[in-house]
């Protein structure tokens, strides 16, 4: 449990995690800020700003509040870490629906993304 405490105080602004709830939900979340007791962030594709208490990981979403767990902080590699950061700011800014279709890069990137967190778990 000290190494799960530890990897979630080391998240920082700028960083990215995933986190999935009981119903199978997945959620890769930007880090906006964090405090001592909470992690601020968004989910890259959704938008929707997230909680999480910095201790246990675990922060409600949707409007039923649905629980989810921080499950894997694990650093993506440069190119794909810029490449998520362009997906989210692609669905933050973009209001032209056909301007949001994913492109073969961020396509790839999302799908290294699910291996590489699923492979990582706190």
């Amino acid at each position: 449990m000290a190494d799960r405490k530890a990897a979630l105080n080391n998240l920082a602004s700028g960083d990215i995690f995933h986190a999935e709830s009981p119903n199978g939900a997945s959620l890769i979340c930007l880090v906006m800020s964090v405090t001592e007791a909470t992690i601020h962030a968004r989910t890259v594709t959704t938008q929707k700003h997230l909680e999480f208490d910095r201790q246990t990981g675990t922060a409600k979403w949707g409007d039923e509040s649905v629980p989810c767990t921080v499950d894997s902080v694990a650093p993506l590699p440069v190119d794909i870490h810029n490449v998520m950061l362009g997906i989210d700011r692609k669905f933050r800014l973009e209001q032209e629906p056909e301007r949001l279709k994913l492109n073969d890069a961020e396509k790839r990137a999302l799908l290294y993304v699910d291996s590489h967190y699923s492979s990582n778990q706190l």
